[in-house]
């Protein structure tokens, strides 16, 4: 299934992250439980991440597509306002070997990441890359 840039927000850093607003495959994806800030492994989830698509395949006939060149993207270090650049937000995943995908009722305004990770409503964790 197709999810709309606008739904999504690259995060360029070390270990890269990809949100998702809306998204179909929010309910299929483990609740999030990072009480110590560690991000768990989405046990059967992996992602493609590509300058094109970024494909996040779950098990069974969960996943989503993302047209990642048309998606926003931005730089973690300056707390998400800068823009990123999609070649690099694809390299950072490579370096890391995945992302973290995290599913949002909607995205937020500013990236408080103790807020997402505990807000009870998140859903998500890491995903390895496929070569």
């Amino acid at each position: 299934m197709l999810l709309e840039p606008e739904n999504t927000l690259f995060v360029r850093g070390a270990t890269p992250v990809l949100l998702l607003a809306g998204a179909p495959v929010h309910d299929a994806l483990p609740q999030l439980s990072a009480p110590d800030g560690a991000i768990p492994l989405c046990e059967g989830w992996s992602i493609v991440p590509r300058l094109t698509l970024c494909v996040v395949d779950g098990p069974g006939d969960h996943g989503i597509v993302v047209p990642a060149l048309a998606a926003p993207v931005v730089g973690e270090a300056d707390g998400g306002t800068a823009p990123g650049d999609m070649a690099d937000w694809c390299a950072d995943a490579e370096q890391a070997g995945g992302a973290v995908v995290l599913s949002l009722d909607r995205l937020p305004e500013t990236l408080d990441w103790s807020a997402l990770l505990s807000s009870g409503t998140t859903r998500g964790g890491f995903l390895p890359a496929l070569a």
